[in-house]
């Protein structure tokens, strides 16, 4: 191993014992809420400029949960979550706008909006109001077989998510400046053709998913200007289009679209070129041989030096042709702390060795005890960060 590379990752190793930045300053006191005001406070430090500072105390969404029920994976979850982000950056900074989780569309609203639109007899069956008939998923109008109609009509919204965006006041105090709404999508749609039945799928073409998303991103945009609090700031709505529920990769944002405050109806929309792929497999292999090939060389170079682990995995995200993010997730057995460090060197070195500078890379090491070891290079950054947690 390159006696430089090993060097700079010892240099740079770390114990996590919970301790916070030094240079965190005193955080600043504001005011928040158009109606009963209360105090809250927002922390000075900033972990980077890809992330967006939270105020405290912290305010879950109106729809916190919902979520983990509507996605099919903990995959999909985290990256409906954390990408919504990164397209919010496109018009909401980091340096100027704080982030808070949904506060203007309830849970109620939402649950409402996740139903098949029902035909005046099925709002007769089930005793609803015409102004209750609120389902932005097509009708199922029960005619021919289960398979017909359920290819026919399929769920295509699995869930709406918001996030706002927040800045301050020359009075020291906060106000509603932006709003994203994230809408995930199906690209497969599960059904059963009795009670307790078994499972059958149907895998939605992703033209269709792309078309039918943007159907209904222009009835919530509609919607949200209705809303009070979201009628004059500006809004952005993207699509995300969440993988099967056997898929171990996440789905990707396909498309987002953004409102000024003076805007009611979408006028364009802007493609998200992204896709995940899992290291190794014949997909990656196809599509970007040489990545492929960096991975599988890191990926030998431990097996041919430690026998004790149970697969190595990676799974990457491009943009276009670009790999643009890189995380490996390696669970091995140790028989002692000594070893564990010795690895996560080991490791630390290779991954400076194979894998292009320009590639960010993330690699959790852990055991059946828990996360052993983390190691974090940054693109184009000469020395990783490397903690190995006691």
């Amino acid at each position: 191993m390159n006696k430089r590379i090993f060097s700079a990752a010892l240099a740079v190793m770390l114990l996590i014992s919970g301790c916070a930045p030094d240079d965190i300053e005193n955080e600043k006191e504001v005011i928040q809420g158009d109606g009963e005001q209360e105090k809250a406070i927002i922390p000075n430090y900033q972990l980077s400029e890809s992330y967006y500072r939270t105020i405290v105390p912290y305010k879950p969404g109106k729809a916190r949960g919902m979520v983990v029920s509507n996605l099919n994976t903990r995959y999909d979850i985290v990256e409906f979550e954390t990408g919504l982000m990164r397209i919010a950056q496109e018009h909401f900074s980091p340096d100027t706008y704080l982030f808070q989780e949904g506060q203007m569309i309830e849970a109620n609203t939402i649950r409402s909006w996740l139903s098949r639109k029902y035909t005046e007899e099925q709002l007769k069956e089930r005793e609803l109001k015409p102004e209750e008939n609120l389902g932005l998923n097509p009708v199922d109008n029960e005619e021919g077989s289960v398979e017909e109609r359920n290819e026919k009509s399929p769920i295509y919204l699995a869930h709406i998510m918001e996030h706002n965006y927040l800045t301050k006041t020359e009075d020291n105090s906060l106000q509603l400046s932006g709003a994203v709404i994230g809408l995930a999508l199906n690209s497969v749609h599960y059904y059963t053709k009795e009670k307790y039945g078994a499972v059958y799928d149907y895998e939605i073409p992703d033209e269709v998913v792309e078309r039918e998303g943007k159907k209904i991103a222009e009835e919530v945009a509609k919607r949200v200007r209705q809303m009070e609090g979201l009628k004059d700031v500006p809004v952005t709505i993207a699509l995300f289009k969440q993988e099967s529920r056997d898929s171990v990769v996440p789905g990707n944002f396909i498309a987002y679209t953004h409102l000024e405050k003076n805007e009611n109806a979408i006028k364009s929309w802007e493609t998200v070129n992204e896709k995940y792929y899992l290291l190794p497999s014949d997909e990656a292999e196809r599509d970007h041989r040489d990545d492929a090939t960096y991975f599988l060389n890191f990926k030998q170079d431990i097996e041919e030096q430690f026998d004790n682990h149970n697969g190595i995995v990676g799974t990457a995200l491009y943009n276009g042709d670009q790999l643009v993010d890189l995380k490996i997730d390696i669970p091995i057995e140790f028989y002692g702390k000594a070893e564990a460090t010795g690895f996560t060197q080991y490791v630390t070195g290779l991954v400076m060795d194979h894998f292009p500078a320009y590639v960010p890379i993330e690699v959790n090491i852990y055991s059946n005890s828990g996360p052993e070891a983390l190691i974090v290079r940054e693109a184009e950054n000469q020395e990783p960060r490397v903690y190995v947690y006691k």
